[in-house]
């Protein structure tokens, strides 16, 4: 698998032209061999794998994190450096990039300290981007991702259940997020243990829950706090974050209320937040504009007199954020093999509905992988 996306790239770059990609986005490293750890740049560690057009392939990574490169990387060399010694990760990049005459890097995901060193060494004239390239690449899911995708489906629905079995009146809304964490990481392990032969992918969620409660549901991305739930108020449940299973990442929310909707203006606000995702699924399929399934959501909520609203959702993967996005401007025909999350949502000034779920594009309209009750009667705890 690995190997094959390398020479796709490695082909790619030769009908562009290219001779060298520095590629030190953590999501595409992982994307393109298979390696992959938790403390890169926020411990001020680059990594950088270096793909020439012809010739090996180099991954320059941190000698602390040496032991899991060798296991993991599926590499023709790898270069260890250590903190303080010589001329750490600069050391093999003139190497390199020598002869080169078009060298391409990830201008949005290139460390600074690194953006600058690559600068200097090469010019900034002989510098392209490999970024539209990679992300092409990235959008049509292979059948092993799409399984991930599914079995992430599997860890989010999880998530989501023990999510809502915990909320209620007197109990703070901490306890949802430890209840969400332990269900989702042990329907990771079953589904690690029974379908992948990957010792070192660890099953724990990692991401803080996205929960918001009574009157901090309109905080978009409101963390679990110690506030305590009470009955009549509604709640929030968000795993856009935590739904990372095997480095795959789904969008997944749901709103609730606890015993009874006490605010019963908030009762219409949420039917239209559901009637604009139904919008989006009902224009869903292949050969249809990213931006044509978002067109059909905000007509639902900007015709029932509500502001304009933000995306209607986004592609995922290996990463949060992949291409297309389903936005205004987003002319991406949508294909068989992409994976998106799809949102419905309005907000006020005292309340936001959010319900959202994500969908793999099938020959003739969408596969649902993240399922759960959204009808108003069945969102009522």
């Amino acid at each position: 698998m690995f190997a094959k996306r390398m020479e796709t790239l490695r082909k790619k770059m030769a009908e562009s032209k290219i001779d060298v990609a520095l590629i030190t986005d953590d999501d595409n490293v992982y994307y393109l061999t298979g390696y992959y750890d938790y403390l890169h740049m926020e411990f001020g560690r680059p990594t950088i794998l270096v793909v020439p057009k012809d010739g090996k392939t180099l991954l320059i990574t941190p000698t602390i994190d040496l032991n899991s490169a060798e296991s993991a990387a599926r590499v023709d060399r790898i270069s260890a450096w250590n903190d303080g010694m010589g001329r750490e990760w600069r050391e093999e990049l003139p190497a390199a990039t020598n002869g080169a005459t078009s060298i391409a890097i990830e201008p949005d995901h290139m460390p600074p300290l690194v953006r600058a060193y690559v600068d200097e060494l090469v010019g900034k004239g002989n510098l392209s981007n490999i970024t539209p390239t990679l992300a092409e690449m990235r959008m049509i899911k292979s059948s092993e991702e799409l399984q991930l995708a599914r079995h992430a489906g599997q860890v989010a629905n999880a998530m989501m259940a023990a999510g809502r079995a915990a909320i209620a009146d007197g109990t703070p809304e901490f306890e949802v997020a430890i209840a969400t964490s332990q269900a989702g990481t042990r329907k990771a392990a079953e589904l690690l243990t029974a379908h992948y032969d990957d010792a070192d992918m660890s099953p724990n969620t990692h991401f803080l829950q996205i929960m918001a409660s009574g009157k901090d549901i309109i905080k978009t991305h409101h963390r679990a706090s110690t506030r305590i739930m009470k009955h009549g108020e509604p709640v929030f449940l968000c795993f856009c974050g935590m739904t990372n299973f095997h480095r795959f990442k789904l969008g997944f929310d749901r709103t609730f209320w606890i015993g009874e909707i006490a605010d019963k203006s908030q009762a219409a606000v949420y039917e239209v937040a559901v009637a604009s995702q139904k919008a989006a699924l009902d224009a869903l399929r292949p050969g249809v504009t990213a931006e044509s399934v978002h067109a059909a959501y905000a007509e639902v909520i900007q015709g029932a007199g509500f502001e304009y609203p933000f995306r209607c959702g986004r592609a995922t993967g290996f990463s949060f954020l992949e291409k297309p996005q389903l936005v205004t401007g987003d002319t991406t025909i949508l294909q068989p093999g992409m994976v998106l999350a799809i949102d419905g949502s309005v907000s006020v000034d005292t309340f936001r509905a959010q319900v959202g779920d994500s969908f793999i594009i099938t020959e003739d309209g969408y596969e649902p992988i993240t399922n759960h009750p959204k009808s108003l009667e069945e969102v009522i705890i």
